[in-house]
């Protein structure tokens, strides 16, 4: 049996955008954490377990490294965080792991069923793929070259999920650790992981080998299957035309003269990336419906249509149907009047309303599907409060939206009268781009791409990816 690596409160979180001091319901975030490791950290060395832990100083990559750096076959790496949403109702314990491999799906099933045991008032909201996080990927689930998973605890600001934290954090430490001696037992006996070949002979490991199908023909050279997780032959990514300094060298492995990489890395390159465990078979598609260079430009046309649109939200939040079944052919019309990309519009609201589950600051009545501001009290455009905008239908929210996106993409006049309140105090043309309105919609760093992860996600449920 390896040692354990675990990592909390690393300065710089995935997926959202948290001031590591901020006040939650009375608690610091990393204390919290960093309280709940220590004790995990004891219960471990009680048990005879080896323990190695980075520093709290580390951001999340200087993290990786240290974890790399450190790292041998046997060993296994947890982080413990801490989840937070808008949506005060949600509760529970989530372990994230790399999607596509079956074998670390497994063990986050160990790692939560362990802790729910242990602390059955806590909901076990099971083991996920990371490819649903907020921003399409978990680094400390990819990047990581021994196998890791990522465990978010608690929603930090449910008071119920909080003060159970609080008061049983001895019996969530003892449910932690006995999650991970079942791990790290059960890996032991697994395939060899990841290892830098200065640690290991790269000849005294036998990789088995997976057949590659590229848009929908077989590939001559093959894949390799390690620990669970498929790589491809760097040269393939090449001829691709894809960017292969934009895969960290951590997603790379030298086995038997070639450089593979994680075939999962290619899904942020725009791939389409799936698995056939029955045939062992990579399915890799890069020829698509739509264009995939354009993707994050807000003056195109939508690609999916009103019906997908529709089953995405359902797969999302089924409840919000029941009230806003139109907003899909809302989105449609109105985008396509205004030439906006609806399915960016659709996206980005499901990202500012948590699917229209809403939350404390914008309320349901308001209409208000972007959180957009109001310019000016008691203008005839728009009721205002202090959280923002109110609209009197969905349809003119679904338009302020609309027409707000199209002040910031480009300068063509509005075919629709004006209803956005703050139409008029947008630079016209700055943010034709995604990227670009990082900062001036939103101050969250990831938050163009949330919202490219989630139309990639749209996508490949639609079948257009």
């Amino acid at each position: 049996m390896g040692k354990i690596f675990i990592a909390a409160g690393y300065g710089g979180f995935e997926g959202s955008f948290r001031d590591l001091s901020e006040m939650t319901g009375n608690t610091i975030e990393v204390a919290e954490l960093v309280a709940a490791r220590d004790l995990v950290i004891a219960e471990l060395r009680s048990r005879g377990i080896a323990i190695a832990v980075p520093s709290d100083d580390l951001n999340l990559a200087e993290t990786i490294a240290w974890i790399n750096a450190r790292s041998t076959r046997q060993d296994v790496a947890l982080s413990l965080q801490l989840d937070t949403t808008n949506i005060t109702e949600l509760r529970g314990t989530t372990a994230y792991y790399i999607t596509h491999n079956a074998i670390r799906k497994r063990q986050a099933e160990i790692l939560t069923s362990a802790l729910t045991k242990r602390v059955p008032e806590i909901p076990n909201r099971g083991a996920k793929v990371d490819t649903i996080a907020s921003i399409g990927s978990l680094s400390f689930c990819r990047e990581i070259k021994i196998p890791s998973l990522l465990l978010e605890l608690v929603f930090a600001n449910n008071s119920q999920d909080r003060l159970l934290m609080q008061t049983r954090r001895r019996d969530y430490a003892i449910g932690i650790a006995d999650g991970l001696q079942a791990w790290t037992t059960e890996n032991a006996s697994t395939i060899p992981v990841l290892a830098p070949s200065s640690r290991i002979s790269q000849k005294a490991i036998a990789y088995p080998e997976i057949n590659i199908n590229l848009n929908g023909q077989s590939y001559d050279e093959k894949g390799i299957l390690v620990s669970g997780n498929v790589l491809v032959p760097a040269d393939l990514v090449d001829r691709l035309g894809f960017n292969l300094d934009q895969i960290p060298m951590a997603c790379r492995l030298r086995h038997q003269s070639i450089v593979y990489v994680q075939a999962i890395a290619l899904r942020e390159l725009n791939a389409s990336v799936s698995w056939d465990s029955t045939t062992r078979t990579l399915c890799l598609k890069t020829i698509f419906k739509v264009f995939t260079g354009q993707i994050d430009q807000i003056m195109t046309t939508g690609n999916a249509s009103e019906v997908q649109l529709l089953m995405f939200l359902k797969n999302n939040n089924e409840a919000a149907l029941n009230k806003y079944g139109d907003l899909p052919r809302l989105y449609r019309e109105e985008g396509e009047l205004e030439g906006v990309n609806h399915d960016i519009a659709f996206c980005q609201m499901c990202i500012e309303t948590g699917f229209l589950r809403f939350g404390k600051d914008i309320q349901p009545e308001q209409n208000n599907f972007a959180s957009l501001g109001a310019a000016i009290a008691n203008s005839p455009i728009s009721q205002t409060n202090t959280s923002g905008a109110s609209f009197a239908s969905p349809q003119m929210g679904v338009r302020a939206h609309i027409q707000h996106l199209k002040a910031y993409a480009c300068n063509a006049p509005l075919f629709q009268p004006l209803v956005a309140p703050r139409f008029h105090l947008v630079a016209r043309g700055i943010a034709p781009k995604l990227a670009q309105l990082t900062g001036r919609w939103a101050i969250d760093p990831l938050y163009d791409r949330k919202i490219l992860a989630l139309l990639r996600r749209l996508y490949e449920s639609a079948g257009i990816f």
